[in-house]
């Protein structure tokens, strides 16, 4: 198990689940006149593979597709987003403490990893690794963001957090650390020792898997 060191119905037939095709359909709310809702489904379905292909296409795109319009593709839109928050806050509401970079990249990486812009957040924790709250430091560009220091340690202070996670995505799906990558961590964990504030990890988070700082010896 990946870890930080010292980190601590009988009877009853289940129901059907909807194809894709189905829920694309309900999503779809009817379609119009000339291309019902199914029929549009159908198409959107065989241009991008799967629902959750569908769902990850921007507006522009959808919108390709014969019978979706700019109403149609924002109820898509719409739907990912509903989603997403839904899966985020379930998640973290089940998950009170972390022991290791595996239990970070589950509560993140689906999230995250689908992200267009680095994101660098700051996971906040007591002495027994319980989650006290998740900060967003700074939001960057296409391959980088901007960290300061104080807005870190900032955040930490007011939730009395005894020790941090660091986390950030990286856009291109990749999460191998970048040189300024393993910079920020040093410097953000020398302030943290200053402070008396513990850097745990630095989790980095993409769309192919993650990668931790502290295992890479960068802690």
């Amino acid at each position: 198990m990946r870890g930080w060191s010292g980190a601590g119905g009988g009877g009853n037939v289940p129901p059907v689940e909807p194809t894709d095709l189905e829920l694309l359909a309900l999503l779809l709310s009817g379609g119009t006149g000339r291309s019902p809702a199914w029929e549009v489904g159908a198409a959107l379905l065989d241009r991008f593979g799967s629902l959750g292909a569908v769902l990850k296409e921007p507006p522009s795109n959808l919108v390709r597709v014969r019978g979706v319009g700019r109403g149609m593709a924002a109820r898509l839109r719409a739907a990912r987003e509903v989603g997403r928050r839904f899966w985020t806050h379930e998640r973290r509401s089940t998950k009170l403490y972390v022991s290791g970079p595996s239990d970070v990249a589950e509560l993140f990486m689906r999230e995250m990893g689908e992200l267009d812009r680095e994101h660098f957040r700051a996971l906040l924790l007591d002495t027994k690794n319980r989650i006290l709250g998740v900060r967003t430091i700074s939001i960057g560009s296409l391959n980088s963001s901007v960290v300061h220091a104080r807005e870190v340690f900032k955040a930490a202070v007011a939730e009395s957090a005894q020790a941090i996670v660091l986390i950030h995505n990286h856009p291109s799906g990749l999460p191998e650390p970048s040189s300024e990558d393993v910079a920020v961590t040093r410097r953000l964990a020398e302030a943290g020792r200053i402070l008396g504030i513990e850097i745990l990890d630095h989790v980095i988070v993409g769309a192919q898997g993650f990668t931790s700082l502290k295992e890479l010896g960068h802690i």
